[in-house]
């Protein structure tokens, strides 16, 4: 990769500028630091998305930051552009942004550390929904949609959770009977469900803390969406947590501080976020951990579930 890092500087006019690999889990991301400043370069994951989804991306993150709230700003090439394409791999640099990531932040031992964190996240996200409400997309702005097909259709974005080949027979009866009870109820709720663009993976990963302030990276997945679906996917990392309920609070507390929200439908969305990931991990077994990862996913994604189910008995 390191031929097409080269080839990304001289685009952007940083040519002879020190560059570290930071992490290479979906896109390999690498820290430039240069006399000019400080910068993330993205080298995309192939196949993953369009020219055109990724240009909305960037499209969408600026528009995001002109609405006040933290996140990364592309930084255009020397020919003006975001994004190149070099050897079949889409690239493009943004802004870095100091900070430790929540989940280092979550480490602190203090509770009402925690809870103030997951509240400012809240916050934080309410107001990410209300920019992207005032925002308006482009005609040509593409991206995926977390909707009724995207989490519980044939072909749902991430794989079908339901065919994972590790699961029972038992199981699989169980996945297949939620999903025909979950789009009955999603399609029941219909439009009192909060429905617009979503970052669709803040987990503790993807959300920086520096001081005071708090950013967010990773648009990679972001689209379109249901609010609670944000909600859902902060959540569910800590819901193993001794003090979970104390961080929950904290989350829909903040959330609600600044933007209304009918959560009522939360336990049905931690299903569907669990189940997601069960579908996710289908093509990853092979990775470090990717075996017990799936293990993990499961029990979770089953615990929920039946939980779900039984409540609406």
């Amino acid at each position: 990769m390191t031929g097409v890092v080269e080839k990304a500087l001289t685009l952007w006019g940083l040519t002879g500028a020190r560059y570290t690999l930071v992490t290479a889990r979906e896109n390999a991301v690498y820290k430039i630091s240069s006399p000019s400043g400080t910068f993330a370069l993205r080298l995309h994951r192939q196949d993953y998305r369009t020219d055109t989804e990724l240009g909305s991306e960037l499209h969408w993150m600026k528009a995001v930051r002109d609405g006040g709230l933290s996140v990364p700003s592309p930084i255009p090439s020397v020919s003006g552009t975001d994004m190149h394409v070099i050897d079949d791999i889409q690239v493009d640099v943004l802004q870095w942004l100091d900070g430790e990531t929540l989940e280092t932040s979550l480490f602190k031992p203090k509770t009402e550390t925690r809870r103030s964190l997951m509240q400012t996240l809240g916050q934080e996200m309410a107001r990410l929904h209300g920019v992207c409400d005032a925002w308006q997309p482009p005609a040509d702005f593409i991206r995926c949609a977390w909707d009724i097909d995207g989490l519980i259709g044939e072909e749902p974005l991430w794989d079908r959770f339901w065919d994972n080949p590790t699961l029972t027979s038992q199981e699989r009866v169980l996945f297949n009977a939620f999903r025909e009870k979950a789009r009955t109820d999603l399609t029941d709720q219909g439009s009192s469900l909060d429905y617009g663009l979503v970052h669709a993976d803040l987990v503790p990963a993807n959300v920086m803390v520096d001081g005071s302030n708090m950013h967010f990276i990773d648009f990679d997945d972001g689209g379109f969406g249901y609010r609670i679906f944000d909600l859902a996917t902060a959540l569910l990392k800590h819901i193993d947590a001794p003090d979970y309920p104390d961080l929950k609070q904290a989350l829909l507390d903040g959330y609600i501080s600044e933007r209304i929200i009918d959560y009522r439908s939360l336990d049905l969305f931690m299903a569907l976020r669990a189940t997601t990931y069960v579908g996710w991990n289908i093509t990853r077994t092979h990775e470090n951990n990717g075996t017990e990862r799936n293990a993990r996913f499961i029990t979770t994604a089953l615990t929920l579930v039946n939980a779900y189910l039984e409540q609406k008995k």
